[in-house]
């Protein structure tokens, strides 16, 4: 008597295949290679010219000549009552003292929102090689501590009433007013050379001191 057929189906063996290995598709190459492409073109495209960088730098003075006006009349408008009580021109010592008080105060990043804004105010990148930022910090500190500094000592020269105290006020002064011209100095220094890299055809702020 035969068996009858087998209908199961035949029996292979497995093999066993070594741990399967996740490899990245080729796309994904292709992708980063086209980003990377992609990136160097942009910033290629995007480089300022001379032009747009002169143009630029024009906006950065004009900021910095908004930001810093009020203090620097202030300290002008000190100076001036100053000189004029010193050459028997004016009379108003009690309006030259509060002339100055209030300019001091106008100088403060506490008292003025110009020289607070100021101090976080951004540079555009296109202006990073001339760096700029240290102009936006040197123009915070020409106004505090150093314009703050110049018309405190000058309301001081106006009240004292003794030559000695006088003598006292006026050397504080002297030495208030060097570092406010040095200040000045330092900070026009870095402006003047943006202006003549660029031919930009612009001025400084005008610092008095």
């Amino acid at each position: 008597m035969q068996s009858p057929p087998r209908t199961d189906p035949p029996h292979v063996a497995l093999r066993q295949a070594a741990w399967p290995t996740r490899r990245a598709p080729r796309l994904l190459y292709v992708a980063v290679a086209l980003l990377l492409v992609f990136g160097a073109t942009v910033a290629l495209v995007h480089r300022p010219s001379t032009a747009q960088r002169a143009s630029d730098l024009r906006g950065f003075l004009h900021d910095m000549t908004t930001a810093i006006q009020s203090c620097a009349g202030g300290v002008s408008e000190s100076l001036t009552a100053l000189h004029g009580i010193e050459s028997g021109s004016s009379h108003q010592v009690t309006d030259a003292i509060g002339v100055a008080q209030d300019g001091a105060s106008n100088c403060s990043l506490a008292n003025s929102m110009s020289i607070d804004d100021l101090s976080s105010y951004q540079v555009t990148e296109s202006l990073a090689s001339f760096h700029l930022a240290t102009v936006v910090e040197g123009l915070v500190t020409w106004a505090q501590p150093d314009a703050v500094n110049v018309q405190t000592d000058i309301a001081d020269v106006l009240a004292a009433r003794t030559p000695q105290a006088r003598s006292k006020a006026q050397a504080a002064l002297d030495q208030a007013l060097r570092a406010l011209n040095a200040q000045r100095a330092s900070v026009d220094a870095v402006m003047q050379h943006a202006i003549t890299s660029t031919s930009a055809h612009a001025s400084p702020p005008t610092l008095p001191g």
